[in-house]
């Protein structure tokens, strides 16, 4: 059952990629959308069946497939990757909707839009440390030619940075599990097998391995220091990769923080919790701030999604129950929210020609402008800033709840980050939508349906979370506290 999610994205890929040029040419944009809707669709079911109550791992396959080295294809799901899996379905959908139906190289573009959804999908499944590096590395390649290929004006440079800055993330995870294997002895990368025998190291030895775990994800996330190739990807990436650049790609490091980092070393976690709560401080408020300076409306969103990220960081710092749900809950809220607002920003640009805000005023305008797509803006802005009714809102919520008992400083600083989140995106607000529409801007195109059907899906999801965040805190809230029960945490410790 899980074993589609990656096959059939690697075999459609290799379809488009390789059937004759006339057949594919047209219909390449086509197979797409069907194969990755039909994913998504997949992925619902799987949800359907999935028990939010059980402990175990659900729909599981293991196959012995090098056994010269330990490597295992073994898949499993739980709390903690479900809802990102969903996520991954629905905006991989999503992007190759939104394409350009006239773009140069579609059937290269779709066939690298497929190989990303497979490495994302076997990353989150991966249950061997060396399966989830094959995967993690997988997706790699791909969006570095979609941003080199696809991308704006800047795009050589962009890619480059991001190809650096992931291979020097991936060499690190790579490093870290295999010290790991060796220094525990263990005989395979089984995510189970070294679990058990990780806990048995050294404090020592598992705050190195913990660090390299640490800069490893940092740099995916990302965090600052490691932060400066997001906002150029962002920027130079077309809609399409940016809206899954942010909603999903991000969250593989979030998801590796919490599976590799919190899983394998609880005890040196707690060593490290304080610290790492500080290091979210600095993510919140330095992106917040870079945000407010900004003039490019996709750099001011990109700037955002570092701030955000740090919320995610500090719900892991404290390791509550709480938190931990609320760490997952804001991983899907910032993918869909995260994913609306690149869609919106993409809008304005291909309309108006335009990002910057010492240009574009006015946009609200009835006439003229292009007041369907402010108000979809207003509503996303809303979301991000966390205002009841809205899935931004709770999970922010549950990530201060969580954390305030174990950090109250650092959580009160974060705090300051929603506050800032709402200047930054007043001040987008005010600059684009209100005011006297500009000269530079008049005789709009129009915007058609087919264009507001992803504003339309993300913004329906948007509330009916932020009015029944149950329906995702069931899915995490048993794995979580499973955690919990199993590691040290800051909490416990206290």
């Amino acid at each position: 059952m899980l074993s589609a999610l990656i096959l059939v994205p690697l075999f459609t890929a290799l379809v488009v990629g390789f059937l004759p040029t006339n057949l594919m040419v047209k219909g390449a944009r086509k197979v797409t959308l069907i194969v990755t809707s039909g994913l998504f669709i997949w992925s619902l079911v799987l949800l359907a069946q999935f028990n939010p109550s059980e402990i175990n791992l659900q729909f599981q396959e293991q196959l012995s497939w090098i056994e010269s080295i330990g490597l295992t294809y073994s898949l499993g799901i739980d709390g903690l990757s479900m809802p990102l899996l969903v996520l991954n379905g629905l905006l991989t959908a999503m992007a190759v909707y939104c394409s350009d139906e006239e773009l140069e190289r579609p059937r290269f573009y779709y066939t690298l839009i497929l190989l990303l959804n497979a490495g994302v999908a076997g990353a989150f499944l991966a249950q061997d440390l060396l399966l989830f590096f094959l995967f993690y590395e997988l997706e790699l390649i791909p969006l570095y030619l979609l941003i080199a290929i696809w991308g704006g004006k800047r795009r050589g440079y962009a890619a480059t940075k991001f190809l650096l800055y992931t291979a020097v993330s991936g060499a690190l995870v790579l490093a870290v599990f295999l010290g790991l294997v060796f220094l525990s002895g263990a005989n395979s990368f089984a995510y189970s097998t070294v679990q058990n025998l990780a806990s048995l190291l050294p404090v020592a030895r598992q705050l190195v391995l913990l660090g390299g775990i640490l800069i490893a994800f940092g740099i995916k996330i990302p965090l600052v220091p490691f932060h400066t190739w997001l906002p150029d990807a962002h920027v130079e990436a077309s809609t399409p990769i940016s809206m899954l650049l942010a909603g999903v790609l991000l969250k593989l490091g979030t998801y590796g923080l919490l599976r590799f980092g919190l899983g394998l070393f609880p005890e040196a976690w707690t060593v490290v919790a304080p610290w790492l709560a500080i290091w979210a401080v600095v993510s919140v408020l330095y992106g917040a701030f870079n945000a407010i300076a900004q003039r490019d409306m996709k750099k001011m969103v990109a700037f955002s999604s570092v701030a955000h990220m740090g919320y995610i960081l500090l719900a892991a710092a404290a390791g509550t129950s709480i938190s931990l749900v609320a760490a997952v809950m804001q991983m899907v809220s910032h993918g869909l929210i995260s994913a609306l607002l690149f869609f919106l920003v993409g809008v304005v640009y291909k309309k108006t020609g335009s990002r910057d805000l010492e240009v574009l005023n006015g946009l609200l305008n009835r006439e003229r402008g292009l007041p369907l797509i402010g108000s979809f803006m207003v509503l996303a802005v809303m979301a991000s800033a966390g205002i009841p009714g809205m899935v931004g809102f709770i999970s922010e919520f549950l990530v201060f709840r969580g954390s305030f008992p174990a950090f109250p400083v650092q959580t009160l600083l974060c705090m300051i980050g929603t506050v800032l989140t709402a200047v930054y995106f007043l001040i987008l607000l005010d600059r684009t939508f209100f005011g006297r529409l500009s000269a530079q801007v008049i005789h709009l195109p129009r915007v058609y349906w087919r264009e507001r059907i992803p504003a339309i899906v993300l913004a329906v999801l948007i509330v009916i979370f932020g009015i029944q965040p149950g329906w995702l805190v069931r899915l995490s809230e048993t794995t979580t506290a499973t955690m919990v029960t199993n590691s040290p945490t800051i909490a416990l410790g206290k």
